[in-house]
């Protein structure tokens, strides 16, 4: 960790390249880089906030470059600078969540202690709900009589500003007294005596444990401190990136609904002309869907014709392949198809014989009865003469 931090520094007073030959050439680098730090070129390095504190995390590992940096703020907006700028809020917003989880735990144990505590100096539970609904409404009371006293220090009315401050100094009495009450157990001090109980409360920015009332000089060193001036940091620059991102946003959006106004403009004041031009772009579109239609249905004839000859050619060169495949080698099988279609045409011309056949016997048929007829006829002619 040490040598990382003494290098940085080097780098920082010597350059990056401070280990190079004179002659060698050095890679330039840019704030596209990946080995550029995100964070820095943005507004800072959260690395560099917590040096250590209970909250370090450690050297960046990446490169802090002023250069670059500026480099970065002369260029021109993109999905680059965009791209870092959901860098740093996401890293930020991740680190004030972790903050938020510990500021609710830290007020979690303060109330159980002070749960603790009531109980075993004598208070119920509902006794400690309605102390500290008192201790709130005086919060709210201080709180608004300390904004009429500013507002009346700066109309110049000295006195009355005076008078609500001394009121404010005999509610925040009160609302110690109450806090007192349902404040920590005596705990042995110095003197071997127990002491008073002390308040506790736990600060919004860092989620560190104060002491209430506590010497002022105390609470300037708190505040002046690492931690406290890290997160206030931290908040304040993802505050101001979101409010920058709304602005943009809403900027955006005013140019749209102006630009929309203006259009819904245009087409009252055009009135008939408006209506002419629709119904004429509605007719192009129509004829051009129209090309389309014939154009796609003209492709699809062509692409049909070309299968077709396509299969064609194809069962021509497969019947050319078979006939040569038949000329090369094949006199078996030329002579097994030769014996088959004489088969066939001895089996046809039989078939045809046999029908001849039953065709002269059935005009034999027909003729004999015929004649059979015609004796059977005339011997009765006889026989009616007779």
């Amino acid at each position: 960790m040490a040598t990382q931090e003494i290098a940085q520094m080097l780098d920082e007073l010597m350059g990056r390249n401070r280990n190079a030959h004179p002659n060698e050439k050095v890679a330039e680098i840019s704030w596209e880089d990946s080995s550029v730090c995100r964070y820095y070129l943005v507004q800072f390095c959260p690395h560099d906030l917590f040096t250590n504190t209970k909250a370090d995390l450690g050297a960046c590992p990446k490169i802090h470059d002023d250069e670059l940096r500026r480099a970065y703020l002369e260029a021109p907006d993109g999905y680059k600078k965009q791209s870092c700028q959901d860098d740093f809020l996401r890293f930020s917003q991740r680190m004030l969540n972790d903050l938020g989880n510990k500021i609710k735990r830290a007020k979690e144990r303060l109330l159980l202690t002070q749960m603790e505590q009531a109980a075993a100096n004598g208070i119920s539970p509902q006794q400690q709900e309605e102390i500290e609904e008192k201790i709130n409404i005086l919060t709210d009371k201080i709180n608004t009589l300390v904004d009429q006293a500013e507002q009346a220090g700066c109309q110049g009315d000295v006195e009355e500003a005076q008078g609500l401050l001394k009121l404010c100094d005999q509610l925040k009495g009160e609302r110690d007294e109450l806090k007192q009450q349902i404040g920590l157990k005596g705990v042995l001090g110095q003197d071997g005596q127990f002491g008073p109980p002390k308040a506790m409360e736990v600060c919004e920015v860092c989620g560190a444990f104060l002491i209430v009332g506590d010497a002022q000089q105390r609470i300037d060193d708190h505040l002046m401190g690492k931690l406290h001036v890290g997160y206030a940091r931290l908040r304040a620059s993802v505050d101001q990136l979101l409010e920058e991102r709304r602005k943009v946003r809403d900027v955006k959006e005013k140019e749209k609904d102006k630009e929309i106004e203006e259009r819904r403009k245009r087409r009252e004041e055009g009135g008939e002309t408006a209506v002419v031009e629709e119904v004429a772009v509605k007719k192009e579109s129509e004829k051009r869907k129209s090309r389309e239609r014939d154009t796609k249905s003209r492709d699809r004839r062509r692409s049909r014709s070309r299968d077709r000859k396509r299969s064609r050619s194809k069962d021509r060169r497969h019947r050319d392949r078979s006939r040569e495949r038949g000329g090369r080698g094949g006199g078996s099988d030329r002579r097994d198809r030769d014996r088959s279609r004489e088969r066939r045409d001895r089996d046809r011309g039989r078939d045809r014989s046999s029908e001849r056949k039953r065709d002269r016997e059935h005009r034999r048929h027909r003729s004999r009865s015929k004649d059979r007829k015609a004796r059977d006829s005339k011997s009765r002619d006889r026989e009616s003469h007779n």
